[in-house]
């Protein structure tokens, strides 16, 4: 129980950080939906995919390569210098392939010659992330978590404390969002690399860059895979049939309002995936430090448990009241946590929250595939995930827009992580007691589709039926945990 304390510790940590980060990066949406029109919050949507789909490509699998290869402290120096030298090439040679091609690039992220510079920002976005990913991979693999915690946090106090001078001040429009942005990672890529420039005194070994392409390769393919999963609905929603958006949402709704109401509402997601991020954040140097432990195989398998359960708990929370979470006054204004404007895509959230569930799902069934270094697989599932994505979104949206888009991600992670913990089993077989979990995510689902029901059940009291919903999950919740890890806990003492 000791070194699951030690995960939980490391995750607490990432996470009070992540949570103050993504919290404070919170107060920008009700900024930017009371400012912004549907169609401009689209654009913001849409550079901020493309930005997730290029930086796959631009990391290639570095930090992950580095995490698996410095853990050997006496070549540290090395594999650090030659991977940042290598992403330093790398990035700027695509940011010139970038420059030139821009003209074609424009249309796509619907900017204009007027809105070019919002373009070169993402440039330099990108750039100054790939070069921070190795460098805060080394304080993560060091567990400096604090300092990591520091860095995050200055990054967002700078973006939004930017967003709310440019665009209350001086009346920016939505290039405040990017030269924000751009100004936050620039002060954090820095600071971190200050912090490890003692590293830079290795040698650079073609060796060393070989083995960590030959290792980081595959996540580029498995990283745009997961980029499809997470942004491609923004662009086929924005190529929706005009009539189709008025037919499903309203005479004068066009495809770039969509587009914002989708991304807006998507933010409530974002509860979730923040809890998978701490959790992969603190996982992944917790179980190659544990790899060669003799007890590793039902550590592993007590940690996906305790994942599950706080899933459980907050997908409960958020998707019962997110109603409630977007109506939040934001104090000495007229403003509310997300404008109303937006409210009308909130069907999608409990839909993007078990997607972000089963995330988590495939980021637990990796250790092994780590461990057992065949990652190749990756690159595998998430490009059937992928086809999974496209293939649901291009048959939903037309018949049920935002919310066929939501069902196409949650189809896909769904997918995604049942396939990796089938195959995590043959490498490395953990007692991920998987019928059991998936017993417990359906009736978290079923409760929270349910509650129409409920409330009419109470004559459309909607606080007693959240009691009456909450407190049966809280008993699925308690009963999970209770049958699953009593004997584990005995074999982990």
């Amino acid at each position: 129980m000791q070194k699951l304390k030690e995960l939980f510790s490391d995750t607490l940590i990432y996470g009070i950080s992540s949570v103050l980060a993504r919290f404070i990066n919170y107060l920008l949406v009700p900024l930017h939906t009371g400012v912004f029109n549907t169609a401009q919050y689209g654009v913001i949507g849409l550079v901020y995919a493309a930005i997730a789909f290029l930086n796959v490509v631009f990391t290639f699998g570095m930090e992950s390569a580095y995490l698996r290869y410095a853990e050997n402290r006496k070549e540290a120096a090395s594999v650090f210098k030659t991977l940042q030298t290598g992403l330093l090439i790398f990035a700027s040679l695509l940011c010139v392939i970038l420059y030139l091609t821009m003209p074609a690039l424009l249309p796509l992220l619907n900017l204009g010659e007027e809105t070019s510079v919002i373009f070169l920002m993402m440039l330099g976005i990108l750039w100054f992330d790939t070069l921070s990913i190795v460098p805060m991979a080394e304080l993560r693999l060091t567990r400096r978590a604090y300092l990591f915690a520091v860095l995050k946090t200055l990054n967002v106090l700078i973006n939004l404390a930017l967003n709310f001078y440019l665009i209350l001040s001086l009346g920016w429009g939505i290039e405040a969002v990017f030269f924000a942005n751009l100004a936050g990672s620039f002060v954090m890529t820095v600071l971190v690399w200050i912090s490890t420039a003692d590293l830079l005194k290795g040698s650079f070994s073609k060796q060393w860059m070989k083995t960590a392409f030959e290792f980081g390769w595959p996540f580029v393919p498995s990283g745009i895979g997961f980029v499809v999963n997470e942004m491609l609905d923004r662009f086929l929603l924005n190529g929706m049939d005009p009539a189709n958006t008025e037919r499903l949402y309203g005479l004068g709704t066009t495809p770039e309002d969509i587009v914002g109401i989708y991304n807006a509402c998507y933010k409530l997601a974002v509860f979730m995936l923040l809890l998978v991020q701490m959790y992969r954040m603190a996982w992944q140097p917790f179980f190659m430090r544990h790899a060669k432990d003799g007890e590793s195989r039902k550590l592993f398998g007590q940690a996906f448990i305790w994942y599950n359960a706080f899933s459980a708990l907050l997908f409960l929370g958020v998707a019962l009241l997110k109603e409630q979470i977007v109506a939040i006054p934001i104090p000495g204004t007229e403003a509310t946590l997300i404008d109303s404007a937006y409210w009308g895509g909130l069907e999608i959230v409990p839909f993007l929250l078990l997607a972000y569930w089963f995330h988590g799902w495939y980021i637990n069934f990796s250790s092994g595939v780590f461990i057992k270094e065949k990652t190749r697989v990756f690159y595998k599932i998430t490009l059937m995930g992928a086809a999974v994505t496209i293939i649901a979104n291009l048959i939903l949206i037309p018949y049920f827009g935002m919310t066929g888009s939501a069902v196409a991600t949650l189809l896909s992670y769904g997918a995604m992580a049942t396939t990796l913990g089938v195959y995590s089993k043959k490498v490395m077989e953990v007692p991920y007691r998987l019928p059991e979990s998936f017993g417990l995510m359906a009736v978290m689902a079923a409760l929270v589709f349910a509650e129409p029901m409920v409330m009419n059940l109470f004559n459309n009291g909607w606080l007693l039926s959240k009691i009456v919903i909450t407190f049966i999950g809280l008993i699925a919740i308690a009963t999970y945990l209770k049958v699953l890890l009593h004997n584990s806990e005995k074999e982990l003492l």
